[in-house]
């Protein structure tokens, strides 16, 4: 299926760990504005800790977004409670003319209202699913990881306790599936396909893309989408047209100055992973209520 181009009112704007230019990333306050503001979508990322909980982390220790140290995977969640999150923008998010934060100390937190504790999974979709048809979900689940497929596993379950997902199939919100799911693990998305057959998975690439023989259609696993990184798509502008050739969606991260924007906007891309979702709503003329400041 040869997929066209999305028009700039079609494509979707993602807010990549909540609203994290404004908030401290993974926490209920992120989200919160990210739905204040109209995003499209939130992405977030999944990490299991050693009792079996999923929560809303993207590095593999704490040490760059709470005041504790150690490995999510081997902390259980009250260990994991003991720290507070802080507000840190991402590696590498940082804009041009807005600098990254210095490192973390305990004079420098700006905490999570709610508690300040680090976010689980299901107090995320407890708090999306409270106002549905509002936001979709993009989670990104991370490897490697100690508990391997017990992290999709665990995630499906979630879904489903959520009624976001029946029989395999996600729940249809604004016209599109309520929730889909995000890997660099080509095996982790093979899982969740093998589990859940219908959920809409995002293969994520950090290099070129591979070709067939035919060279015409990408040699890539199983997903219905692929997530190119900036990088690539500057590379190789190109790329989005073979991949919408080969029926496949382009969701590209992580997209935060205004240029690149106008970039990914004029390549006809699917979606848009964000840390400035304000300023791409506003390139999209899509501008809606001022997002709500962090108080911490």
């Amino acid at each position: 299926m040869n997929l066209p181009p999305r028009a700039p009112s079609e494509i979707e704007v993602v807010a990549h760990r909540g609203v994290s230019a404004e908030a401290p990333e993974h926490t209920l306050a992120a989200y919160q504005q990210a739905l204040a503001l109209g995003a499209d979508a939130v992405e977030c990322d999944v990490r299991m800790t050693r009792d079996g909980v999923l929560v809303c982390v993207h590095d593999r220790r704490i040490n760059r977004t709470s005041t504790g140290r150690g490995v999510v995977s081997a902390l259980d969640l009250a260990e994991l409670e003991r720290h507070r999150v802080v507000h840190r923008r991402p590696r590498g998010a940082g804009v041009r003319g807005r600098p990254s934060r210095p490192a973390v100390t305990e004079d420098d937190v700006e905490a999570d209202e709610d508690a300040g504790r680090v976010l689980t999974l299901d107090r995320l979709l407890d708090y999306v699913t409270a106002s549905p048809g509002r936001v979709r979900l993009a989670i990104e689940t991370k490897h490697p990881t100690r508990h391997a497929g017990q992290v999709e596993a665990a995630l499906l379950t979630s879904l489903r306790r959520f009624g976001l997902l029946s029989g395999g199939r996600p729940l249809e919100w604004s016209g599109g599936p309520a929730v889909r799911v995000m890997s660099f693990s080509p095996t982790a998305l093979r899982r969740v396909r093998t589990l859940a057959p219908d959920l809409p998975t995002v293969h994520l690439v950090r290099q070129m893309v591979p070709r067939s023989r035919s060279r015409s259609r990408p040699a890539l696993p199983a997903g219905t989408a692929i997530g190119p990184s900036l990088a690539m798509l500057r590379h190789d502008p190109g790329l989005v047209r073979r991949l919408h050739r080969a029926g496949l969606q382009v969701h590209v991260w992580v997209v935060n100055h205004p240029r690149d924007m106008h970039v990914a906007v004029s390549l006809g891309v699917d979606a848009i992973i964000t840390d400035e979702a304000a300023a791409l709503m506003h390139l999209l003329g899509r501008g809606g209520p001022r997002p709500l400041r962090s108080t911490g």
